[in-house]
């Protein structure tokens, strides 16, 4: 009785202190004044759509036109962060690529509008002047909305940091790149804003609580960001300024000290249902993104046993249903998980339609088929496997023969449980599992980035400079993933119109329509995912045709201008520009970098 009187007090004093240490955690996440923080992205927002009223009223080909707009977007730019967080949707609109687009729910054809809209009016003159008011009145619309939402939902610590992080990776990744501002250039000094922006939220949130807490880490950030700021200044122009120095010696500081910061302050745990992970220091880490997040939800925290049993069945040829195929057929890891044909063969032996892609890190694509048409890696495989001239097989049956050595039937069973039979469905996930594994971030490029080495030539310093610069291959492999899977959200995997010709002569467009079949949309006719450039060196040949055996001819492709620039007929390109203008010497430097992304999992090359 005593015993249980005693237990009974330690369980009651334990629930007291973990209730007492709540109600402290409560207390001093209060200590936050969050309201400052929402007030300076409000009125941000409001400053901005006050620009595009001044706008509204001046001639779009007057060099006043140009200052008010790039106010404008300053003004939204230091607003960005919370509203876009807040609302992804209106703030990709609002500041997302000026080309239409096809809805997923009425497979409608919205016109481009939002501020990429509004600069190439200004910089490349206006259709008419009652569309481009007209591009005014729904661009600030769209900021509106925004504002509303910023107003209805007030900031707290999650809220802050989430919406922080994601703006560093835009800073990163889409505006030195010139993915915010193709025409004007403005992303150099844009990002100098943000950078002052971030210092200035800091200050009105949670600066007091750092600098109690390590008054050191509070100057460093400071030193650090000024120091960033004045690295821009010192280059502000688009097509020489040096990323490679600025991302490894002034951008990666700053995000290693905010995951300082954020723990210093003591007021957020990190969440795991985002891209992310919050404690990683820099954006190019080997375990900077969440695979989880990535995982279809229904095949998330596979176990090491899944893990392996979908190794197993990737090298088995017995899954398809003439026992001919296998999925290292068309993905042999020794050729970083592709089969370095021109196109992958059908389980007869003839050609299929396209390239085998690279399965390394493809659990990061959010579109899946040279043409976009699966949206989850599950469904990739599940096409696999009911294609006719593949697998041959349906979802619903399973080959027995598999069963055949018994130490299958064990590991089925471990994974999936007990039962008479099971399906393709279980072998599809435990596939599925194995594949999300194939991931790799440590290559030489990563390395120097995160300050491992420092081994990058002048060469691929250059080819770096010119991959998220003049070249513009970033604004579509956004870096660091280098796909299109499009930062800062991760929601989506782009899909562009580039006309790849139909042999390596360049002479005729190539009559592969790609995701066009879906919808017979014709802004979609010829359109292909964006798919990711690490480990380009060893899987030529190239394009969804593998119409190009090196590199080289690659660039050069792109640097005529992509099948516009060849002369083909395709009024919706995608591609921003006719020609890239890029010398020789500048075309081998992007060979040199993209030859730093080589990166294969040692522990699956056989």
């Amino acid at each position: 009785m005593k015993l249980l009187t005693r237990l009974g007090l330690i369980v009651l004093l334990c629930f007291s202190a973990c209730k007492n240490d709540k109600k402290a955690d409560e207390t001093l996440t209060a200590l936050v004044d969050w309201q400052p923080t929402q007030d300076y992205y409000k009125m941000h927002l409001t400053e901005a759509m006050q620009y595009l009223d001044s706008l509204a009223v001046t001639p779009a080909e007057s060099a006043k036109a140009k200052i008010y707009f790039s106010k404008a977007r300053v003004a939204f730019k230091k607003a960005e962060p919370y509203a876009s967080y807040i609302n992804p949707v209106v703030g990709h609109r609002a500041n997302g690529p000026a080309l239409p687009f096809l809805t997923d729910d009425s497979q409608k054809v919205l016109e481009p509008v939002g501020l990429q809209k509004i600069e190439e009016s200004i910089y490349e003159g206006i259709e008419n002047e009652t569309t481009y008011q007209k591009e005014l009145r729904l661009t600030k619309g769209l900021l509106e909305i925004l504002k509303g939402n910023i107003a209805e939902r007030e900031i707290n610590a999650e809220r802050f940091f989430i919406a922080t992080h994601q703006q560093l990776m835009r800073m990163v990744s889409l505006a030195i790149a010139g993915f915010d501002t193709p025409v004007s250039g403005l992303g150099l000094g844009e990002t100098q804003e943000s950078l002052q922006s971030l210092r200035d939220v800091y200050a009105l949130s949670i600066q007091e609580r750092v600098k109690a807490a390590d008054a050191q880490l509070d100057l460093q950030f400071q030193d650090q960001v000024e120091k960033a700021i004045a690295f821009i200044a010192t280059n502000k122009d688009f097509a020489t300024f040096d990323r490679y120095t600025f991302i490894r010696e002034y951008f990666n500081p700053i995000t290693r000290s905010w995951v300082a910061i954020r723990k210093a302050s003591d007021v957020w745990e990190p969440v795991t249902n985002k891209p992310y992970n919050f404690d990683a220091p820099t954006f190019f880490e080997e375990d900077s993104f969440n695979v989880e997040y990535f995982r279809e939800i229904t095949n998330r925290n596979p176990s090491e046993a899944q893990i392996a049993l979908g190794k197993r069945l990737f090298f088995d040829k017995n899954l398809s249903k003439g026992k001919d195929m296998a999925c290292v057929t068309c993905h042999d890891p020794k050729l970083a998980y592709t089969d370095g044909k021109v196109t992958n063969m059908n389980n007869t032996g003839s050609p299929l339609k396209r390239n085998s892609p690279t399965l390394i890190n493809s659990v990061f694509q959010r579109a899946f088929f040279w043409d976009g048409r699966a949206e989850t890696l599950l469904a990739q495989i599940s096409g696999v496997f009911t294609n006719k001239e593949e697998f041959n097989s349906t979802v619903h049956e399973f080959s027995e023969e598999v069963l055949t050595d018994s130490t299958y039937y064990e590991a089925f069973k471990e994974v999936f449980g007990t039962r008479r039979s099971w399906t393709n469905d279980e072998t599809i996930k435990a596939l599925s599992a194995y594949i999300s594994t194939l991931n790799g971030f440590s290559s030489k490029f990563d390395k120097n980035m995160r300050g491992e080495e420092n081994t990058f030539t002048p060469e691929e310093k250059q080819g770096l400079n010119l991959f998220m610069g003049k070249a513009l291959c970033a604004t579509c492999h956004f870096m660091p993933l280098t796909s299109g899977t499009v930062p800062p959200f991760f929601t989506d995997t782009e899909k562009e119109v580039i006309g790849v010709p139909e042999t390596a002569a360049n002479k005729e467009l190539d009559d592969d329509l790609g995701f066009y079949f879906m919808y017979e949309e014709p802004i979609q006719l010829g359109i292909f995912k964006t798919p990711t450039v690490r480990n380009a060196e060893l899987t030529a040949p190239y394009m969804h045709n593998g119409v190009y055996e090196s590199l080289e001819e690659v660039i050069d492709f792109y640097n005529k201008g992509g099948g516009g620039g060849l002369g083909f007929d395709l009024p919706h390109q995608t591609l921003p520009f006719d020609n890239l203008e890029l010398t020789s010497e500048e075309q081998q430097a992007l060979v040199a970098f993209l030859k730093t992304l080589t990166d294969v999992p040692e522990e699956v090359v056989y």
